[in-house]
């Protein structure tokens, strides 16, 4: 196998042997090859390989995304953890809602994914996390009254497409940091969740943002100046219930970048975001933030926690 010019083997590189950052990288585009093929194969997934989509436990091939995946969009954001050997990725994709056919082209809409695989001591992979950021779709309307008046255009793009739009990872996250500067996992997690602390107790007590950080959800930004005025000037207060299950499972040292899953909780409205989140930390603050995410049940399990950790809001460091 290759990437960007580089060859190596991916078959029993064993515990004492690391997955670099080009291994890992390699790891997602196989697997997103696979499920556009609808081919599981033992050759590179375990046995038993745990797959979920969207926080459900799935069969590996033939439902959820691949069933419907035909290709690859544009977007491609690699988070591998050379030291846990597994890695996060934010994407686009093309599904496919109808087939070709009577000489019309297949129906085709973008998704956005969030992807965690995780990469045993043979070099398969064992455990497959995925969100699919679907367009909303009304199976029951009627193609007359798609356009009723009243409906109304939706506030912001779908995820997919305006994730899509955005090309490529903005250029300060591909930015590494100095080796002598470079904080641990553990102090990399401990920042980004700082960012969840605050978004749960917006007190105007800022501890982690860059002056000029700027947060984008579902491919909008989501920041008028920048995330510290954000937070200070209280807008958000009071808007997130509970911020809970908070996984963080990639961390990539070189450069500085924290990925997690988890739900942001809406009380008063029986509301559940399922989140997927990244952060790029220099100096111990945070000066970009990206997140994808769909609405799920409102009080929705990942498929990976315990009912305790589902509910709890303490830091949950995945390895």
């Amino acid at each position: 196998m290759s990437h960007n010019g580089t060859s190596w083997e991916l078959f029993a590189f064993g515990a004492e042997k690391a997955c670099d950052r080009a291994c890992l990288e390699n790891y997602i585009d196989r697997y997103l090859d696979a499920v556009k093929d609808n081919n599981p194969s033992l050759d590179l997934f375990t046995k038993d390989c745990k797959f979920t989509e969207n926080g459900a436990q799935l069969p590996l091939g033939g439902e959820g995304l691949w069933y419907s995946m035909s290709r690859r969009a544009n977007y491609k954001f690699y988070i591998p953890d050379i030291e846990t050997r597994q890695i996060a990725y934010i994407g686009t994709v093309i599904e496919e809602d109808a087939p070709a056919m009577n000489g019309q082209p297949a129906k085709e809409h973008i998704s956005a994914v969030s992807i965690r695989l995780k990469i045993d001591d043979n070099g398969k992979i064992s455990e497959v996390e995925q969100l699919v950021m679907r367009p909303e779709q009304n199976l029951f309307a009627s193609e007359e009254s798609e356009g009723a008046e009243g409906a109304g255009p939706p506030r912001f793009p779908p995820a997919g497409e305006a994730i899509d739009k955005m090309g490529a990872p903005h250029p300060v996250y591909m930015k590494a940091i100095p080796e002598k500067e470079r904080m641990s996992r553990e102090e990399l997690i401990k920042v980004a969740n700082y960012y969840f602390e605050g978004g749960k107790r917006i007190d105007g007590k800022v501890y982690s943002f860059t002056d000029d950080c700027e947060r984008f959800e579902n491919g909008i930004q989501t920041t008028q100046t920048n995330c510290k005025e954000q937070f200070e000037s209280g807008e958000l207060k009071d808007i997130i219930s509970r911020i809970r299950d908070r996984r963080f499972v990639a961390v990539d040292r070189e450069r500085g970048i924290v990925f997690a899953f988890c739900f942001f909780d809406h009380v008063k409205i029986n509301w559940t975001w399922e989140v997927s989140e990244l952060f790029k930390i220099e100096n111990g603050l945070i000066r970009r933030i990206e997140a994808a995410f769909l609405r799920c049940p409102y009080g929705m399990n990942s498929g990976w926690s315990t009912y305790q950790q589902t509910m709890s809001e303490e830091i949950q460091s995945i390895r």
